[in-house]
């Protein structure tokens, strides 16, 4: 069997002002790894209507494999507005296909020969998602290879700390930003620490192997239990930040899979999402001298 690097939970349309975009970090992630040639796949859910088939369709332009079961709701969107300001608002419907992601046969055989999965605190909002994506973590195989990816992706008011914190249980790699470090300190208490003292009480506490914590323009760090490695965010002309984390997340999994050290793997996560944020939309073909 394949092992598998499997992005998993919310498949979905992002209804812009100016026409739909294809959306959902579990898509964006399991592109990025397939770039460096491992056996990606994305799964969520879809409904039997014309998005669904949309969805497809652009997956299959971009040669991301994908498991997408077909159920009785609608396919996401999110709905995105301008207010008088120009400030983007976004209004994720609820009760859609990505809600309702089914557990399988076939998706525990793909569990079973899973070196990686990525999921967040997003698609878990919804019991029937939820539920599955805890089966799948639970049926993945345990060893030093296995990687468990939390990329924490807190949306709204999509998330609450029982959610969060069996999560962090369960995972083994925890990914966030510096805006989302500021509410789970505050949500356990931790507030008066510095950022990396926050982060390495989260390490030892949940006992994880690594902690990626991205600062936008101020950088980013990887932290280990005996290691901290910080690099500066490149300098580029950004066309859009759409998908710069999660192909940040994509490229440093890939690289640590491939074997290369903590430090060359975030060196290559930082790299990649620079180059995504030159581009226009969140799956841009690598440059050769990035994959190789």
């Amino acid at each position: 069997m394949e092992k598998y690097i499997v992005g998993m939970g919310e498949a979905l349309w992002d209804c812009l002002p100016e026409g739909r975009k294809i959306g959902g970090a579990p898509a964006n992630f399991a592109y990025h790894v397939g770039q460096f040639g491992f056996e990606s796949l994305a799964v969520s859910a879809i409904g039997d209507d014309e998005l669904g088939r949309e969805i497809v369709e652009k997956f299959t332009e971009n040669n991301l494999n994908f498991r997408l079961e077909t159920v009785d709701y609608p396919t996401g969107t999110v709905q995105v507005t301008l207010d008088e300001k120009g400030i983007p608002c976004y209004e994720i419907m609820e009760n859609v296909a990505w809600d309702n992601v089914p557990y399988s046969q076939e998706l525990d055989v793909i569990a079973h020969n899973c070196r990686a999965v990525c999921f967040g605190s997003l698609a878990q909002r919804n019991e029937v998602t939820r539920n599955t994506i805890n089966r799948f973590l639970d049926a993945m195989p345990d060893g030093d290879d296995t990687y468990k990816i939390f990329d924490i992706n807190l949306r709204q008011h999509f998330y609450c700390r029982e959610t969060i914190v069996n999560s962090l249980n369960k995972c083994n790699v925890l990914k966030i930003n510096d805006e989302e470090l500021v509410v789970i300190a505050e949500m356990f208490g931790l507030t008066g620490l510095a950022d990396n003292e926050i982060c390495m009480k989260i390490l030892s506490d949940y006992d994880l192997k690594i902690l990626i914590l991205t600062c936008g323009t101020n950088g980013s760090y990887v932290f280990t239990s005996d290691t901290m490695s910080f690099l500066e965010t490149p300098k580029v002309e950004v066309a859009d930040t759409v998908g710069a984390g999660d192909s940040f997340t994509g490229a440093f999994v890939a690289s640590v899979l491939a074997g290369k050290t903590i430090q060359d793997a975030h060196k290559r996560a930082v790299e990649v999402s620079a180059y995504v944020c030159t581009q226009n939309g969140a799956m841009p073909r690598l440059p050769e001298e990035l994959i190789g």
